[in-house]
This record gives structure tokens, C-alpha cells and sequence, in this order.
């Protein structure tokens, strides 16, 4: 089975989906040796991550396929890839699509907001016309080369146009053909029910937990038990790991010394564990004699 079809089977299934964020292959692995079925790519945790710049719309899609084959090159299960906007038009996002599918995307999210984007709980947010996101979104499902991969639509017009707004465009995107619906942003508890009410049983809906941000923040349990398929936390990953760094750099700062932190840290060997430094250094001194001997 392919990953892309293992996450349809995922969608099919009775369980909500928890996709924790990463950003790399570290975080990708760590996503999976931990008992996830599927992790998210977040566009802004890459922009994070590799050139320290908040989620403006400044990453290009070369630099996010780069990121997708990394991650692929290690992660089993399934991810989905934040797209962004497709990265400009039509033919664009068609390009986008190929590509990002033949690097590893399980599933692939594309936005409605103008081309650069910024992050969905930001202000200052705007649209392209409805039309021209179903027209995108249409572009994107010919463009697959699996028709298993997951087309994700997400708008951003409750922060612009108002809730009603996002409910006409989400039925829009709907009617387009697009397997998964995100409606970013929803401001309160009601939006997020009425969202469930609206979808729920018709098509998956997909709900972002952004710690700080504009949603009310719900389990994904209680998010389940009101229409919610997909529960993503895309930043959490890049929070814990930032806060954890500067903890850890505030004391090698003031005392010189790491041994208080020992209790906070993966030692070598530890880390070498995760990353099954054993089994790939048995598995190449099946070929080489001189791994073979760094193996022993």
C-alpha cells in the first residue's frame, strides 16, 4: 500500500487523526517512533526552521520538495504537506503538486489567500476570488499522479470576509472536488461547532490547534465528538524545541556547563538510538568490510 493510500485508509477509518507538526527529518522520526499514524509538514515551521523568518509567504516550493524528500527518505507513515497557495496560479499549483507528490506528500493543502501568503492567525490576510481557488483546486486534482493523494482546501475568509463567507467558499471547494476541508481559524466555540454541523458526514474536516492563536483550543477528542476528522498541532514541535534550545543555552551562558541539564537531554548514545545508528551500521557492513568493524 502506498503511503498516500494509507492515508485514505486513515480518512476512511473510525479514529480522529492527530498530525503533529514537524519540520525535518529529526522531528519526522520522532512524529513516528512516538506511535503517530500521520504527522503535517507546516509551511511555517519549515520558514522557521531554515532561514529563521516568520510564516510570510518567503519559502519557495523548491525549498519546501527539498524538505518533503528528507523527510520521505526516513517517515513511513503518512504526512501531509502544507502547499501554501500552490505557490502562485493555476499552472503553478499543478507544478506544485507533481512535485511535492513525486518528493513524498501523502496528502496536499492548498490556500485561497493571495500569492505571498502569511500564517492564517495573522492579520492582513487576502483572497483571490472564490472562483479562481476552485479553478486551483480542480487544477490540482488533474494534476495528480495518485489519485490517492489527499487534495486539503483551506480558507482563510472568516478573518476577511466573515464566517458566512467561509461556509459559502468551503461548499464551493466542496463541489470542486477537494477531499478534505480546512476552515482556518474559527474564533469560537460556536464557529467550530456550526463548522462540524455544516460537514461533518459529507466531507473530512480538518482543524488546527495553534497555541496563542485565534481558535479556542479543544482536544481532539472533543474536536471528534463535533465533526472533526483531522486534528493538526503544526507549530507545537518548533515551540517546544525553541523553548527547550533557549533553556538550554541561558544556562551554558551563565554557569559554563551542561551536567544540570544531563537530566533534560539525550545522551550520545541515547540519541544514537533513536536514529538506529545499530541497525544501519550492521546493515552496511553487510557491503563493507570497514563498516563491519565500526559495527562491532
Amino acid at each position: 500500500m502506498s503511503h498516500a493510500a494509507a492515508f485514505r485508509k486513515l480518512l476512511a477509518g473510525p479514529d480522529v487523526i492527530v498530525a503533529p507538526g514537524m519540520y525535518d527529518g529529526m522531528t519526522a522520526l520522532l512524529v513516528e517512533q512516538n506511535g503517530f499514524a500521520c504527522a503535517y509538514l507546516s509551511g511555517a515551521s519549515i520558514s522557521y526552521s531554515r532561514i529563521a523568518q516568520p510564516d510570510i509567504g518567503l519559502m519557495s516550493v523548491t525549498e519546501v520538495g527539498e524538505a518533503v524528500a528528507n523527510i520521505r527518505e526516513r517517515l513511513k507513515i503518512p504526512f501531509i504537506v502544507d502547499a501554501d497557495t500552490g505557490f502562485g496560479n493555476a499552472l503553478n499549483t499543478q507544478r506544485a503538486v507533481r512535485m511535492l507528490e513525486r518528493m513524498g506528500a501523502s496528502g496536499i493543502q492548498l490556500e485561497d489567500q493571495t500569492y505571498p501568503k502569511r500564517c492564517g492567525h495573522l492579520a492582513g490576510k487576502s483572497l483571490v476570488p472564490a472562483a479562481e481557488m476552485v479553478g486551483k483546486l480542480k487544477a490540482a486534482l488533474d494534476a495528480r499522479h495518485d489519485p490517492h493523494t489527499v487534495i486539503i482546501a483551506r480558507t482563510d475568509a472568516i478573518a476577511v470576509e466573515g464566517f458566512d463567507a467561509a461556509l459559502e467558499r468551503a461548499h464551493a471547494y466542496a463541489e470542486a472536488g477537494a477531499d478534505v476541508l480546512f476552515v482556518e481559524a474559527p474564533q469560537s466555540e460556536e464557529q467550530q461547532a456550526t463548522l462540524g454541523k455544516t460537514f461533518a458526514g459529507k466531507v473530512p474536516l480538518l482543524a488546527n490547534m495553534v497555541e496563542g492563536g485565534r481558535t479556542p483550543l479543544k482536544s481532539a477528542t472533543e474536536l471528534g465528538k463535533i465533526g472533526y476528522k483531522i486534528v493538526i498541532y503544526p507549530g507545537a514541535m518548533m515551540r517546544v524545541i525553541t523553548f527547550a534550545a533557549t533553556e538550554y543555552l541561558k544556562t551554558l551562558k551563565a554557569h559554563g556547563e551542561t551536567t544540570r541539564l544531563r537530566d533534560r537531554m539525550f545522551d550520545f548514545n541515547g540519541l544514537n538510538a533513536i536514529l538506529g545508528l545499530n541497525d544501519i551500521m550492521a546493515t552496511g557492513a553487510r557491503y563493507d568490510a570497514t563498516l563491519k568493524k565500526a559495527a562491532e
